[in-house]
């Protein structure tokens, strides 16, 4: 595995040559994100990353950094997360070293014009208007804002029309100039390029990047818990069902046991809840079910998507699933999920930008560095009788939380219904 180095700003950097790799992908990540802003100030994070396309000191049109990007065949992009932003490129490897110029310009010197802030506040305002056409999104975030009221964990990362509206100009700056410094940055670098190659291109770029004093994210609090019921009334063609609770963070010894229950119950076309509601049932098209990890959060859930008069039916279901599989899972059941996952990490480590995202995401959340090979052993460590514990822990009637958006008023869709019984 190869070190961090940290250079005498602060600034992070891992190198991970890739032997049979044509292509340098470079992210970067940066301590800004939800968990970082306060409720008035919702988006914040968002608004900024849509920002540094627009202009910078050396390319101070937008379609200066597009146009260079395309010159050179590579691809570009940002996303915002809870945790961190991080912002992508991937090249061949003849033009590594003009990623890291551009990325590491967007980062140090966005100019942040009046025009550009309120042309792109419009943009923003309009993918959240989008949200409003996404109901299975919407049954995400009602489920978020059900587990963690009043918290930046139960937000939208992109905020709210009223906070996107609010956000000033000089916020935007302030928040930009003192998130954005080395010692809250991240770079790593994955493909057809050597470390100490790579090494000289980050120092060359980054070097002179003054440090600053970045704000911190706000910790997860116990309470207060959401209502165990909540509906948004949407006339839609389905109904939109987000159940789940609060589950383990990064760090937690159990976080791998509840990925192998996660794939076991609801990933995949052999998983427990696709075949009972789906192919034997015909209750819905789509199902599946998710584990997230946050430092020191972290929620388990399942979605589904069905026919309204069904959805009664479709949840009965799903917590009938959720009942039995606290019993012990088939040794079959925990060998296909091992496969599964072991498949799903090796296929994408064929991917540059993968490889860099996979360092890059562990240092930045001050995570232990595992190999993608480390990582795999501890998810084939896991046993039946692990599965089995944390199901029982995690799958309770008291701590299940439900969404639903569809065309209902009021209806408890829960009512009746115990995981417990």
């Amino acid at each position: 595995m190869h070190a961090v180095h940290t250079l005498d700003n602060g600034l992070r950097v891992i190198i991970t040559p890739m032997a049979h790799a044509s292509s340098v992908s470079v992210s970067v990540y940066v301590g800004a994100g939800s968990r970082y802003e306060a409720a008035p100030e919702a988006g914040l994070s968002h608004f900024v990353e849509h920002l540094a396309f627009k202009g910078t000191k050396d390319r101070p049109r937008p379609q200066d950094i597009s146009i260079e990007i395309d010159s050179i065949g590579g691809t570009m992009n940002a996303a915002t997360e809870r945790e961190y932003t991080v912002y992508y490129t991937k090249v061949t490897r003849e033009f590594a070293e003009r990623a890291v110029v551009i990325i590491a310009d967007m980062l140090r010197n966005s100019l942040f014009v009046g025009d550009e802030i309120e042309r792109e506040r419009g943009v923003i305002l309009e993918e959240l208007a989008a949200v409003e056409d996404s109901p299975d999104e919407q049954a995400g975030l009602l489920l978020d804002a059900m587990l963690w009221p009043g918290q930046a964990l139960g937000r939208d990362i992109a905020g709210t029309p009223e906070s996107v509206r609010a956000i000033s100009h000089d916020r935007l700056i302030g928040y930009y100039r003192q998130q954005y410094v080395p010692n809250a940055c991240v770079v790593s670098i994955a493909g057809a390029i050597e470390e100490a190659a790579g090494l000289d291109l980050v120092r060359a770029s980054f070097d002179s990047w003054s440090p600053g004093t970045p704000a911190g994210w706000a910790p997860a609090a116990e309470e207060p818990r959401g209502a165990r019921s909540d509906t948004l009334a949407k006339a839609t063609e389905q109904a939109h069902i987000s159940l789940g609770t609060r589950a383990l963070a990064l760090d937690h010894p159990d976080r791998y046991a509840s990925d192998m229950l996660s794939v076991v119950l609801g990933e995949g076309m052999s998983s427990r809840l696709f075949m009972r509601l789906r192919e034997e049932l015909g209750l819905c098209y789509d199902i599946h079910s998710f584990a997230s990890h946050m430092r020191d959060a972290g929620s388990f859930g399942v979605y589904a998507g069905v026919d309204p008069p069904k959805a009664a039916e479709a949840v009965r279901e799903i917590v009938s699933e959720l009942r039995k599989i606290r019993e012990p899972v088939s040794s079959d059941e925990l060998e296909r999920a091992r496969a599964l996952i072991r498949s799903r990490v090796l296929l994408r480590m064929e991917d540059s930008r993968a490889v860099s995202a996979w360092y890059g995401g562990q240092v930045i959340l001050d995570q232990p560095r595992l190999t993608p090979a480390e990582a795999i052993a501890k998810a084939e460590a896991v046993t039946i009788d692990d599965v089995q514990r944390v199901a029982a822990a995690l799958l309770t009637d008291r701590d299940l939380q439900l969404a639903v958006v569809g065309p209902f008023e009021g209806v408890d869709l829960f009512e009746g219904v115990s995981v417990d019984a």
